[in-house]
């Protein structure tokens, strides 16, 4: 059982020199990518701390450093697709409400769009884009035959009631049931929403008998097993986030035994990377959500902390811990620090303090370029969310497979094949970082360019 909560926290460290091999991120370390010329020909924002921005950015990055022709930056640099819908929708007091929703298509060259449904007040276009892209970048890494999409409603699912997100799921669902499809673009869960939105999803879209088709359920990932879902998707992307830390903590040096960390952000990512870790004789010392932060040196049990979360909604006053504020949580030391909230969380300010060897990024784009070139003149290695977060779409590919095959796998067999897929996406990135002496981040781009640009080799353009 862990030990009585820590009274004081762990001191900053002094800034390390920068490690070998990561200088290329995001531009080399110095943002010049930021300004690409791509970015005036396609007329994207000017804004620097534009998300899509961000990404593409890094994405270039690896495009120039492998000299991926300009037709293919243009084409990954811009969705194929995006789809706005303004639906309304019965509240429980009688009273209609507008809602907005989004799905974004970014790229199908690998197979089906394939990507999560965020249910946020604060859902916006470009960071739906972001995220899309993200996901093409993401299947291609690992290995799964799909592109990449991603969706939204903007609301906040916790402000309604159970029947209110009923009618909106489902209202969202006819909204966009015409681009979605089994064989042409697959949704899944994401921030805000979870297995029983998805089996609304699927069961309104198998009434629409125009676009139902066969195995309608299949048009959707991430259901509860009792309509259709696997066995280990609901912990499959901290399950990946672990696979991925089994296989290239010991090149850092770091023991995943005994070894500490801290997690930022506590929901289904969080609170299940923290689990299978400790599971595996790590040790959680520090948490912080929307809730605010907890400290215990001597562990935090995972198990615990994650029932309390989903009775309280947080973690805080969570009586295995001390509470801390936001500087504590970064200054303290661990081995490896798991940001698995939101974009755009590890800025310069929160890079200059954190205190740790390895940044698994758990979430998606979690670290700002301004943050990560913080980190690398620390000596700090980032396991990138492309690679890291990409358990999730895969055990979401056995899924499918599952449906289409009619088939129920067990769990051994679906650990097993996620094990191996993060495997080799890992060992792909290593081969990239020690061709190209980049970074890990732009290793992982790169090698996921690499299986892109040979489907457009032997694909051709149309016409």
């Amino acid at each position: 059982m862990p030990s009585a909560p820590a009274a004081k926290n762990a001191k900053k460290p002094a800034s390390k020199p920068a490690s070998k091999g990561t200088q290329h991120a995001h531009g080399g370390g110095n943002g010049e990518l930021l300004k690409h010329p791509l970015f005036d020909e396609l007329g994207f924002p000017s804004d620097p701390n534009n998300l899509y921005r961000q990404t593409v950015s890094s994405m270039l990055t690896a495009a120039d450093m492998m000299n991926l022709p300009h037709h293919l930056k243009i084409i990954l640099a811009q969705p194929k697709n995006e789809i706005m819908v303004n639906f309304p929708v019965k509240m429980d007091d009688g009273e209609y409400r507008l809602f907005k929703g989004y799905r974004v298509q970014h790229n199908n060259a690998l197979g089906p769009y394939k990507g999560g449904l965020r249910f946020h007040h604060d859902v916006h276009l470009d960071d739906v884009k972001s995220l899309a892209f993200l996901m093409t970048m993401k299947c291609s890494l690992v290995g799964v035959p799909y592109g990449g999409g991603k969706g939204g409603i903007k609301v906040d699912p916790y402000k309604h009631s159970k029947g209110e997100m009923e009618r909106i799921v489902r209202r969202f669902t006819a909204a966009i049931a015409h681009q979605i499809g089994p064989d042409y673009d697959i949704p899944a869960p994401d921030v805000g929403s979870n297995s029983q939105h998805m089996a609304w999803i699927a069961d309104t879209y198998s009434f629409l008998s125009e676009v139902g088709g066969r195995q309608p359920e299949a048009v959707i990932t991430g259901k509860p097993i009792e309509y259709g879902g696997s066995v280990g998707r609901e912990k499959a992307t901290g399950q990946g986030v672990v696979d991925t830390l089994t296989e290239m903590l010991p090149e850092i040096g770091i023991d995943i035994k005994g070894c500490k960390f801290s997690v930022l952000g506590f929901g289904n990512v969080g609170s299940w990377t923290a689990r299978i870790l400790q599971d595996r004789g790590a040790k959680l010392i520090a948490v912080m959500d929307h809730t605010g932060g907890i400290l215990n040196d001597g562990g935090i049990d995972a198990h615990s902390l994650a029932a309390h979360v989903s009775k309280a909604g947080g973690v805080a006053n969570f009586k295995g811990a001390g509470r801390i504020d936001k500087e504590e949580f970064y200054e303290t030391k661990v081995d490896v620090f798991v940001p698995a909230a939101l974009e755009q969380m590890i800025t310069e300010v929160e890079a200059k303090i954190v205190n740790c060897k390895v940044v698994a990024e758990g979430a998606n784009a979690p670290t700002t370029p301004a943050g990560e070139r913080v980190l690398e003149s620390r000596g700090i290695e980032v396991l990138p969310a492309i690679l890291c977060n990409a358990g999730g779409v895969t055990v979401s590919y056995f899924e499918w497979v599952q449906n289409k095959t009619c088939h129920q796998w067990e769990l051994d067999r679906v650990d097993s094949e996620l094990n191996k897929h993060m495997i080799l996406a890992a060992k792909k990135v290593r081969d990239a970082r020690k061709k190209y002496k980049c970074g890990l981040r732009t290793a992982a781009y790169i090698a996921a360019l690499e299986r892109l640009q040979a489907a457009y080799a032997i694909r051709g353009l149309f016409p």
